[in-house]
């Protein structure tokens, strides 16, 4: 894997260099960060605990690099991201096989995120120099009052250093999100990948220094989120935050400076079921929304509102289709593999002993080995359950019972969370009303909830995060406006 060929450079001993000014290096601090395997519960990697000091290096070098960077003409910029990108596809095993290690992804699924890493960088490196090329000119007379005397030429400028912080989950793919709108927007990057998942994005990094990039440009510092967490988040040379992750991102926003802010903070995506639904649609759609990953997925379906006429037809085909859902490690393809650490598997357990205690119908036992949750259907839960509210980020998902739609959008509207819901029913209008009235970032009709394709829009509302994903809102919201107004002595109008 890392220790040996082009990622040989990577690695000290037993141990995962940081990247700092175009080099990979051992942290003074001597200490490591243990990465557990969530399969067997082993330490796996190691990966550098970086020093306070050693983060005011790293954001040192980003702000010098990146004024030559800024500098750098716009077809270079993609021309070097979509070099990154052919070398992060042509490395995809030995990525891939990190990605099944530390957070137990399936093999096949591994292999496709690092594809579709790749494929985001180039198609944001063509995305960049479209919009990056253009700017706006605006005359004066349009505004009453005026004579044609003031030209205005805009353009989009880079903000600076951009602090990337993505999470366990996708940690190749939501890093490469951020990083490159930043760069080719002009921006320096620093990278702090999360723990889990930190060995796969330092794997990618160096595909990113194989493909050329100037020192200082992208920097990736790991280390202990209670050493380094704070003091990165609240570094004055940073100039924006593009995070993704949980609760860590309202605590970011409240201590974060007036610097632009990119958040992504989780859902309890509702799935609501009309009358009239294509059932067998809908409930491939359940199973696969709400059980792909484990469930680990901000876009997992979290809770499945249906109509009470149909309730138990939708349970039984939904419950036909999870007992053929293969459960076991990472590495032989399964459904089902083990949560990411064990602390995130007793708390879906809680919300599971939750449900039970308060009255939930499990349509299958619980079933739990270490980090291994066995899919489990809850059926008749009640608004008094945590599980109807809370976020569990695992295989385990609960149905209500509603009367109405109204029901199912009172009950989506009345989560602090808000990133996508869906809706399945044969009535467009009927989609379209009950979506305006959904107060979330997004909703689909007739399909799970997704992240994707990666250019499109992607947004959440309340406690979901701040701004808006995706391929072009990213670009745009790592730049700021220039204005360069020229002033006339007389006014002058074409062709006057």
């Amino acid at each position: 894997m890392g220790e040996n060929g082009v990622f040989a450079a990577i690695v000290a001993g037993d141990t995962f260099k940081y990247y700092s000014e175009g080099e990979w290096k051992v942290s003074a601090s001597g200490k490591s960060v243990p990465i557990i395997n969530p399969t067997t519960r082993k330490t796996q990697f190691k990966v550098q605990a970086c020093t306070q000091e050693e983060v005011n290096k790293v954001m040192e070098s980003a702000k010098i690099a990146q004024k030559s960077w800024a500098k750098t003409p716009l077809w270079k910029r993609a021309e070097l991201l979509h070099k990154a990108a052919a070398i992060l596809k042509d490395h995809k095993k030995p990525i891939a096989e990190c990605l099944v290690k530390e957070v137990a992804k399936p093999a096949k699924d591994a292999a496709t995120e690092v594809v579709r890493s790749g494929d985001l960088v180039s198609y944001c490196a063509e995305e960049g120099v479209r919009i990056l090329g253009e700017g706006k000119f605006l005359v004066s007379d349009s505004f009453p009052g005026n004579e044609r005397t003031k030209y205005c030429l805009t353009s989009k400028i880079p903000l600076g250093v951009v602090l990337a912080i993505p999470p366990f989950n996708y940690p190749i793919n939501l890093a490469v999100s951020k990083i490159a709108p930043a760069l080719i927007a002009g921006n320096s990057i620093v990278l702090k990948p999360p723990t889990q998942g930190a060995v796969s994005a330092l794997h990618m990094v160096h595909c990113f220094h194989l493909a050329g990039f100037p020192k200082g440009v992208i920097s990736c510092v790991t280390g202990k989120g209670s050493e380094i967490g704070d003091f990165l988040t609240m570094h004055p040379g940073v100039n924006c935050i593009s995070f993704t992750g949980g609760d860590t991102g309202i605590a970011i926003s409240k201590k974060a400076g007036m610097i632009p802010l990119q958040m992504e903070l989780g859902g309890k995506d509702a799935c609501i079921i009309l009358e009239d639904a294509d059932l067998d649609l809908a409930v491939a759609n359940i199973v696969k929304g709400g059980f792909s990953y484990s469930g680990q997925r901000c876009t997992a379906v979290k809770v499945v509102l249906v109509m009470e006429s149909i309730a138990d037809t939708l349970v039984k085909k939904v419950n036909e289709k999870i007992g053929k859902l293969s459960v076991g490690p990472p590495e032989n393809d399964c459904d089902i593999t083990p949560v990411v650490t064990e602390s995130s598997a007793n708390f879906i357990e809680s919300l599971v002993m939750d449900a039970k205690k308060k009255g939930a119908t499990f349509c299958q036992e619980y079933k739990r080995e270490g980090n291994l949750i066995w899919p489990l259907l809850l059926d008749n839960v009640k608004p008094e359950m945590r599980i109807a509210w809370e976020e569990p980020f695992g295989p385990v998902l609960p149905v209500i019972r509603i009367g109405n739609a109204e029901e199912g959008i009172h009950h989506c509207n009345a989560s602090n969370f808000g990133l996508q819901g869906c809706i399945f029913t044969k009535d467009i209008n009927k989609a379209m009303l009950i979506s305006d009235a959904m107060e979330t970032g997004t909703v689909q009709i007739n399909s799970a909830p997704a992240r994707g394709p990666d250019h499109f829009p992607f947004q959440g509302l309340k406690d979901s995060g701040i701004g808006s994903q995706g391929v072009t809102s990213s670009i745009n919201m790592m730049t700021k406006m220039k204005s360069t107004v020229i002033n006339l002595p007389t006014p002058s109008y074409a062709m006057g």
